[in-house]
């Protein structure tokens, strides 16, 4: 169906929240979270094009004098909600949309 990339902070700051309105046992079992919340949370690496300029003042782990496939990029990690119900993740979408409008425009700047 839908899936929903969050940063970190976004996701904690949500988790905290459902944390409060449904019991732990919710939070254990995929298949419970699936059933009840209409979603699943999986864990997500990947590189990324690095948007920000070469700056050399820092420490570079893969500072090689080759350019390799990593040249130009960095690594993300980021949280993401796979749903599986529709109105469920109209919902979320409802009732979370400032949180998530709000961490969007923190990564802009």
């Amino acid at each position: 169906m839908s899936t929903l990339k969050l940063t970190v902070s976004q996701w904690q700051r949500i988790r905290a929240d459902l944390h409060t309105e449904h019991p732990k046992s919710v939070f254990m079992l995929k298949h419970k979270m699936r059933q009840v919340l209409g979603f699943t949370v999986r864990e997500h690496q990947e590189w990324v094009e690095d948007t920000v300029s070469d700056d050399k003042s820092g420490f570079d782990l893969f500072s090689v004098e080759s350019e390799g496939w990593y040249k130009g990029k960095r690594h993300e990690y980021s949280i993401r909600l796979d749903f599986y119900n529709e109105r469920k993740y109209t919902m979320f979408l409802l009732k979370y949309s400032e949180l998530l409008h709000k961490g969007n425009q923190n990564d802009i700047k």
